[in-house]
């Protein structure tokens, strides 16, 4: 099954691997996040921690222990994929670790509906890989995993995640106080979600003929 040249590396949710062109030229692919990104993601994080930091998920006081290696989490990653509630993916850019991006809180039965998560190596930001690999992800939830509704909750002053619902066309639906832990306190969030129905052709195919 295919969006817009996306092509579908597995007839399953996941694990799968999804490609596509960068608008330079490029070469995306999202996959399943792998125990042998260790090195990679742990590189990724150190070079852009101080960007990353401001928007990080952190634990609030008498919440359950996060997992302190990657192992671990791709571990607990894993467990909760084949469980059905998380798909965990690697973003590679022309072959190489570039970043995250998870599909978060999977609810079936009469909600079909999932969020989505992610984050970039400072070092590949500005190539229009974030919202191609979202575009990409949200066509994969909604046309083999069979989600009806994707999620997107960023806080107001990330402007970098707030461009990328912009470029895709994903509505604002609300606005949540105190939302998520990030950054070591309750934040606020703008909440933005799109359905099935509002991209028939795959948001995917909607971005580039925008973009053309």
């Amino acid at each position: 099954m295919a969006f817009g040249g996306a092509v579908w590396g597995a007839d399953r949710a996941w694990p799968a691997t999804l490609h596509t062109r960068l608008p330079d030229g490029g070469d995306l692919t999202v996959r399943a996040l792998s125990r042998r990104d260790s090195r990679a993601w742990y590189d990724a994080r150190r070079r852009s921690a101080a960007w990353l930091h401001p928007w990080d998920a952190t634990v609030p006081p008498g919440g359950d222990a996060r997992p302190t290696t990657f192992p671990a989490l791709v571990r607990r990653l894993h467990r909760a994929a084949r469980a059905g509630s998380t798909y965990p993916f690697a973003i590679e850019l022309d072959g190489r670790f570039a970043g995250q991006i998870t599909v978060n809180n999977i609810v079936r039965g009469s909600a079909q509906f999932a969020s989505i998560g992610y984050w970039i190596d400072r070092e590949q930001a500005g190539r229009g890989a974030v919202p191609r690999a979202v575009a990409l992800v949200i066509d994969h939830c909604f046309a083999a995993a069979g989600l009806h509704r994707i999620e997107i909750c960023i806080r107001p002053e990330n402007s970098n995640s707030l461009r990328v619902v912009e470029k895709l066309g994903i509505r604002e639906i609300g606005y949540a106080p105190r939302f998520l832990h990030i950054d070591g306190a309750w934040r606020d969030h703008r909440i933005y979600a799109i359905t099935a129905e509002e991209c028939p052709e795959g948001l995917l195919t909607r971005l580039q003929a925008e973009e053309h």
